[in-house]
């Protein structure tokens, strides 16, 4: 199963993929310590910081902008890796090989899944670091409520990291029905405004039992799109 991962990887140039993502980071680290440190924040009469994202606590803010960001890149790697090869075509020549249909597209899906973990818990440990190292020479303009020197931090950031990027394939299966890629990318977004946005002061974003249920619907939605490939007319 590796090699084949390996063989989407090389396949699909993850190079590109890999110098997007660090590019995407340098921004979040950017726009994150420019919020904390620099005063974007502030009202332009008062001089005072106007408001922050949800509690003015700095770890709401760098939680919902890098699972925005990657919730998205995950629906584009997702709509290239899969959506996109059965719109190229080359779906079929893969099909050709004597190699289960199901084996070769959970190959695909995971090659993304891995690579987007691995990414969006990078994203958010550089960018939790660059606003901590950030604090210890300048004075931040919100409260720095996480501890890096604690195990539990980090649980948190990979535990967060697996549900968003699984809640991709929800987007997958959306795009692979309509045999869109466009419809991976805009089921993407939709799933932003679900589990990211607020309607005055509710939000889904902390509700744990919530996400875990979103992220167990999306994983039976991968399921679904591996079950029945091998009958799959490739049309």
């Amino acid at each position: 199963m590796f090699q084949l991962i390996k063989l989407e990887w090389k396949k699909n140039k993850i190079g590109k993929y890999i110098r997007n993502a660090v590019i995407l980071d340098a921004v979040l680290c950017l726009f994150v310590f420019a919020f904390a440190f620099l005063g974007i924040a502030n009202d332009p009469e008062t001089g005072v910081p106007d408001v922050a994202f949800e509690t003015g606590m700095l770890s709401s803010t760098i939680e919902m902008l890098t699972n925005m960001c990657f919730l998205v890149f995950t629906g584009v790697m997702l709509a290239s890796f899969v959506v996109g090869a059965y719109k190229n075509k080359t779906m079929n020549i893969m099909f050709s090989y004597p190699i289960k249909r199901q084996k070769i597209l959970a190959a695909q899906m995971l090659a993304v899944w891995i690579f987007d973990f691995a990414a969006l818990a990078a994203a958010k440990l550089l960018v939790y670091g660059c606003v901590r190292l950030g604090a210890c020479f300048m004075e931040p303009a919100f409260p720095v409520d996480f501890d890096m020197m604690s195990a539990g931090f980090y649980v948190q950031v990979l535990v967060k990291s697996l549900v968003i990027v699984t809640m991709g394939f929800a987007a997958l299966f959306v795009g692979m029905r309509m045999r869109s890629s466009k419809a991976v990318i805009v089921s993407s977004f939709l799933l932003i405004f679900l589990t990211q946005a607020n309607v005055g002061d509710v939000t889904l974003r902390d509700n744990v039992v919530f996400l875990v249920v979103l992220m167990g619907v999306s994983a039976g939605f991968a399921f679904l799109s591996v079950l029945g490939v091998e009958k799959k007319d490739l049309g």
